[in-house]
């Protein structure tokens, strides 16, 4: 099983996670974060550590974002890892919980 990174994260960029993970299992782009599914260990680390709730078990992924589990896997590939956390964009707070986040994605 591996954690998720799901679209509340794009242009919101929050890095509390990268601290906690034991294993940098993550990968950053230009406004989103994913997760190795490879590299994840499953710790549950960083699902806490998100302000935003944007990291999910592969099991509790909500409907609507169940593809977020492959782009997850395919960003992984071509992003270098992040290990350490870095400030979130200005604008971070004021694109939480906004909808459909994905045509913003930064590949």
């Amino acid at each position: 099983m591996t954690f998720v990174v799901l679209e509340n994260c794009i242009k919101c960029k929050y890095t509390d996670c990268v601290d906690v993970c034991p294993v940098d299992c993550f990968h950053e782009g230009p406004n989103f974060l994913v997760i190795d599914p490879e590299e994840c260990i499953d710790c549950t680390l960083c699902e806490p550590e998100c302000p935003i709730e944007a990291i999910v078990s592969e099991d509790d992924i909500p409907d609507g974002q169940e593809h977020f589990l492959e782009l997850n896997e395919e960003l992984s590939r071509q992003w270098p890892v992040i290990t350490a956390s870095k400030p979130s964009p200005g604008d971070a707070d004021e694109w939480d919980g906004v909808a459909d986040k994905l045509q913003y994605l930064e590949r």
